[in-house]
């Protein structure tokens, strides 16, 4: 079986690629990144590693040489970047429905998996700490860039589905914030996880009902796994990937041995305001994000359980606070 995986630089993107290398019904992973090919890959003799933008239409021929018959689309530009939306759009709106496209047009691709996210239920005001978002929700993300253009994409993927005379086998997952020691330790990226650990001093909360749930790294690499390998009932399938726990401000706070400090939600949000422009997006203070930094958005993922038997290995408490797994430093 040949694998063919968008955004392979980034840190999901890579693990996968890595993971897979090691099953032995696995002959190839075609890796497609605009960045360069991460350490972790160099080297490996089942990796074929393609430089190019999913928005420019030069990789197409090169990936068809090895007619892939799985397709795990993870590129995104997560990070807002400043002043630069029409590009940002081109790169993740129409790189995306590129790799749509691709899919539906080649007769060899038997599944197709868009990564989305938990952004697209929209972190609103009326968000409740006990109410789970399933996936009959509704995607109502219009206002924070990341999790509209998410919303957009399935949108996208579900028209182009319907539409489609050869039609794969379509998985869509939403997971929670991903963590685990290769996010700890090898992932330079400045989010929400390493200004908590590394940066703050307090742990800042808007208010009680703010919280996070954290799904482990080796728990998606294993769900990837089972979509892309295993054979499973279903046509279309929407799932959200988490545990059904979450970490309320106070408990992250516990976690980091850290105090929390009260901090109004008009002042978060007249100090996103000004980090943004200010330092011209370098602190990512997109518009909108400091919804998700004040309400919270609470996923139910027991479908995954109850249709497909998969049990997490870690709930979100255990995935933030043990630094373990596949991929613990040595």
């Amino acid at each position: 079986m040949n694998i063919f995986i968008t955004g392979s630089a980034g840190y999901v993107g890579r693990l996968l690629a890595d993971s897979f290398s090691k099953k032995e019904n696995v002959s190839s992973i075609i890796c497609l990144d605009k960045e360069s090919i991460p350490e972790i890959l160099k080297n490996n003799p089942k990796v074929v590693w393609i430089n190019a933008n999913t928005s420019d239409n030069d990789w197409q021929e090169k990936v068809k040489e090895k007619s892939p018959e799985v397709i795990i689309h993870c590129a995104w530009q997560i990070r807002q970047m400043y002043g630069q939306e029409e590009t940002q759009k081109k790169w993740n709106i129409l790189g995306t429905d590129n790799v749509f496209d691709f899919a539906f047009e080649n007769s060899f691709v038997k599944k197709l998996i868009y990564f989305s996210s938990a952004a697209v239920y929209g972190a609103r005001e009326e968000n409740s700490i006990d109410y789970f978002f399933n996936e009959q929700d509704p995607a109502r993300e219009n206002d924070y860039l990341y999790g509209k253009e998410k919303r957009i994409s399935e949108e996208h993927l579900k028209e182009k589905y319907s539409n489609a005379s050869h039609r794969p086998q379509v998985f869509v997952v939403r997971p929670s914030s991903l963590t685990g020691p290769y996010n700890n330790h090898k992932v330079k990226k400045f989010g929400l996880q390493s200004v908590l650990r590394n940066v703050l001093p307090v742990v800042p909360i808007a208010s009680d009902n703010w919280c996070r749930q954290f799904i482990h790294e080796d728990d998606v690499i294993d769900i990837i796994s089972m979509l892309s390998l295993k054979e499973l009932v279903g046509d279309y399938e929407i799932l959200n990937i988490t545990p059904n726990t979450l970490l309320t401000g106070q408990e992250i706070a516990q976690v980091l041995g850290k105090k929390t400090v009260k901090i109004p939600v008009f002042l978060i949000k007249i100090m996103f305001f000004f980090a943004w422009h200010l330092t011209r997006g370098a602190i990512p203070t997109a518009p909108g994000s400091w919804k998700t930094y004040s309400y919270p958005i609470v996923m139910d993922g027991s479908k995954i359980t109850k249709k497909y038997g998969y049990n997490y290995q870690y709930q979100s408490r255990e995935a933030f606070e043990i630094d373990d797994g596949r991929y613990k430093m040595k």
